[in-house]
């Protein structure tokens, strides 16, 4: 079975979103995975003050599994503001998982489809 590894930005830490909403979206997101035969499972990266909070949420859920796929959600490349973020998250997924494909969702809700294009 395939193993995919989601990355995005915690919408509990985004000021003036839904976050309760956003976050079960994710989940519905994440579950829709199994009805396609792929093992997936989702990392919410903190947006807080310390600089190693995004660092340490990634490498320990890169070291989990070995991925095929990590889809990395428009949350952390979208925001201009978030650029820094998304050029270490690519690195991080090259250096911790050098055999994961990358793949890049257009929102939340098409993740498997993400996937599904490097499986």
């Amino acid at each position: 079975m395939p193993r995919v590894l989601l990355l995005g930005i915690d919408p509990r830490a985004v000021p003036g979103m839904d976050g309760a909403a956003i976050r079960a979206a994710l989940d519905q997101e994440l579950a829709r995975f199994s009805e396609h035969a792929i093992d997936a499972s989702m990392t919410l990266i903190p947006l807080d003050e310390s600089a190693d909070a995004p660092e340490s949420a990634v490498v320990a859920a890169l070291s989990e599994a070995s991925w095929d796929v990590v889809v990395i959600g428009g949350g952390i490349r979208k925001p201009d503001p978030l650029l820094p973020l998304f050029e270490q998250v690519v690195n991080l997924v090259r250096r911790h998982a050098p055999k994961a494909a990358i793949a890049f969702n257009t929102s939340g809700g098409d993740s498997v489809e993400a996937a599904q294009r490097w499986l």
